[in-house]
């Protein structure tokens, strides 16, 4: 079965066509955290590499976002410009985290969903670079993936949306990921898909907006030490989630790792993105131009990328082009792209009728020099054209006496400077004269010949216009002046070999049964029936929920670990909920297989600073803590100890527990309760046993 997969900057979705219809394969989405479980989430597979000290081997998807303390992310993004990147102390190519990512994503697939990512449509950002394209392939192609094609971004998410509305006409697509901003417009017509006219801008994403709102907590509160590699990290996880929210909330409180809460609202976020926003619209106008068409001709507008779901973008779009957007219920901003891949995969397959026309979005051509010897950009294929395309152009050296001449071949836009940005030189081809060559110039007058697949492979050719002897013939498979070794397959095998610890990873210290599956779905025990059986389809929902639930949770004395180094009450002291709330972050990352039940007493609310109260309302009534009903005897000591005796938990507390051990003498068991130490911003937690109480009679 072919599938369409949308390589993204910040996450990947991969899909498939059954037959009837398109599915969105779920992969890797039990490492979700609840902070970051949200409707679709689970569908979304995050484009990062990383390690961590807790775990062996290189981390993949949602496991390396939320769990690793290193981590490469973005790796669409660096296939632009093929950085060094390192994972586990190792350095690797950029294409390499990116092959890493595709094969972990195959074998989730084949692991978690009972199926199989041979071959695939792959989809790219419209305005990528033949570099980058070339990188993609390469990737996919060390992951053990055959790519059919790659198809641009906006052009996929149109397919989806017209093979839902079976509609035909003019659409622009508005693009705006993780890591790059593009606006295409297309024709659509009686399943014809021709992209007319594509701009964008590269570097311009989810990953800038989120150091603006960075930017904006850390002016309002700097940082007053030097934070850990693994804050930094949790940090910037923090602000990554809460702009997410901010697209649902009216305000979000981030908190530093330095325990500041930050109040950021959705209109002083906006207000502090509008240049963002502002360059964003600047290639809707040009693709329109360029095209021209009227925003009143379009059919429909579909916004896709997380980044376009901000209501201040969403708002603006609107009001540039006069004109209502398609919902997300109709075009999924988040996997529109993956559903036109596996569209496009089975329109290929023969088991769908439409053609797919694509367009370049760059320019390809060469350098020559001036009469002045200035270097100028000669185009061979024109931005915009229907590929595959076929251009020739005619060149002679500058002087006589030349036996060879260094072809380069570049691509960007021919209207700008050589040395601008947009502008990248793919590689130089040597062009040889044969021995018995006349040495002047103009018998050394030759056609240039550059053949563009839609698969985006370049051919490039040269034969002497005097005697038709080819003096250049060859695809062009090196990209840039990379010193980077082409040897991902070799790579790649070094990534998944890692191993980030000198020990063997920690093993459990409860038991873990083993759960089975029968062909119905239903869970069994291994130690019994002596046979451990893949799971369906069907039982694979158990199966997460049986991994999850498997672990010994975790009940935390909140109101201990909020006053943990704080000064005693007689000495004007107050416990500290976002100490709190940092000890369970921490808590959460060691421990992602545990379930954490937070116990706080009902006179918390009152003890913190005026300015915490609100913090602690909104995590009762959101059910993220609770405390003790009126009028129960022990308050919260006696609820903490009660929850772990009925569900068989470990404590976290630094408390003896002392009028509670002789009716709970569990209490005292080895492996039953965890101390809790905060020690410059980290929290440490290690094994304890509380002190035994002293009978009365022993007092003194």
């Amino acid at each position: 079965m072919t599938t369409g997969i949308d390589f993204g900057t910040t996450n990947s979705v991969a899909a498939q066509w059954n037959g009837e219809y398109v599915e969105i394969l779920e992969l890797g989405g039990q490492g979700l955290d609840a902070d970051w479980e949200r409707p679709g989430f689970e569908k979304l597979y995050p484009s990062v590499v990383g390690t961590s000290s807790l775990r062996t081997g290189a981390l993949f998807g949602w496991e390396a976002k939320l769990r690793s303390e290193k981590a490469v992310e973005a790796c669409k993004r660096l296939l632009r410009d093929e950085p060094l990147v390192t994972v586990g102390g190792r350095r690797f190519a950029a294409t390499t985290a990116a092959a890493g990512v595709f094969r972990s994503m195959a074998a989730a697939a084949e692991e978690e969903a009972a199926t199989e990512i041979g071959e695939a449509v792959i989809t790219v950002p419209a305005n990528a670079t033949g570099a980058a394209r070339f990188r993609t392939r390469e990737a996919a192609r060390a992951a053990g993936i055959a790519v059919k094609t790659l198809l641009n971004e906006p052009t996929a998410a149109a397919i989806a949306y017209a093979h839902t509305m079976e509609e035909d006409g003019e659409f622009l697509v508005f693009d705006w990921g993780g890591g790059t901003m593009d606006a295409t417009l297309l024709l659509h017509d009686d399943g014809f898909f021709d992209e007319k006219a594509s701009r964008g801008v590269n570097m311009l994403g989810g990953l800038e907006i989120d150091a603006r709102l960075r930017r904006m907590v850390i002016d309002r509160a700097p940082a007053r030490r030097t934070w850990s590699e693994s804050e930094q990290r949790q940090f910037a996880l923090d602000i990554e989630r809460n702009k997410i929210l901010l697209s649902t909330q009216e305000s979000v409180r981030i908190t530093t790792p330095d325990g500041i809460a930050v109040e950021i609202d959705q209109d002083e976020f906006s207000a502090e993105i509008q240049d963002l926003i502002s360059r964003a619209l600047d290639p809707v106008e040009e693709c329109l131009d360029q095209a021209r068409i009227d925003a009143s001709e379009l059919k429909a507008v579909l916004m896709i990328g997380g980044s376009s779901q901000i209501p201040a973008v969403r708002d603006a779009v609107a009001e540039a082009l006069d004109c209502e957007l398609v919902g997300a219920d109709l075009c999924h901003p988040m996997t529109a792209v993956a559903e036109g891949a596996a569209i496009c995969a089975a329109a290929m397959d023969g088991e769908l009728k439409s053609i797919i026309r694509v367009v370049n979005t760059h320019a390809l051509g060469t350098i020559t020099k001036d009469q002045h010897g200035r270097r100028e950009f000669s185009s061979l294929i024109d931005r915009n054209q229907r590929l595959p395309q076929q251009r020739k152009k005619s060149y002679q050296p500058s002087r006589d006496g030349v036996s060879r001449l260094t072809v380069e071949v570049w691509e960007g836009d021919p209207d700008r400077p050589v040395d601008h940005p947009d502008n990248v030189k793919l590689t130089e081809l040597v062009l040889t004269y044969p021995p018995q060559h006349s040495r002047a110039a103009e018998d050394g007058a030759f056609d240039l010949e550059y053949t563009y697949s839609k698969e985006g492979l370049l051919t490039v050719k040269a034969t002497l216009q005097k005697t038709g002897h080819p003096v250049l013939d060859g695809e062009v498979r090196v990209f840039g002046d990379s010193t980077v070794p082409p040897e991902i397959k070799n790579e790649l095998q070094d990534l998944f070999s890692l191993r980030t610890t000198g020990r063997e990873a920690p093993r459990p210290t409860h038991p873990q049964p083993v759960v089975t599956y029968g062909a119905e779905g239903r869970a069994g025990n291994a130690a019994a029936t002596g046979v451990v059986s893949r799971p369906t389809p069907a039982s694979l929902p158990k199966s997460v929920t049986a991994g999850r639930k498997s672990a010994t949770a975790l009940v935390v004395d909140g109101s201990n670990l909020a006053w943990n180094g704080r000064p005693p009450r007689s000495a004007g002291g107050r416990p500290s909920f976002q100490a709190l709330q940092a000890a369970i972050k921490s808590l959460r990352f060691k421990n992602p297989e545990r379930d954490i039940h937070v116990v706080v007493d009902a006179t918390l609310r009152h003890d913190v600073v005026p300015e915490e109260r609100p913090l602690v309302e909104e995590a009762i009534a959101a059910g993220t803590v609770v405390q003790p009903p009126a009028g129960t005897e022990g308050r919260g000591d006696a609820l903490v100890i009660s929850i772990a005796d009925e569900i068989g938990g470990v404590i976290v507390s630094n408390d003896n527990f002392a009028p509670f051990q002789k009716a709970n003498p569990w209490l005292l068991d080895d492996g039953r309760v965890l101390g809790a130490t905060h020690s410059q911003g980290l929290w440490v937690f290690n094994r304890r046993r509380p002190n035994a109480a002293v009978p009365a009679g022993r007092r003194r």
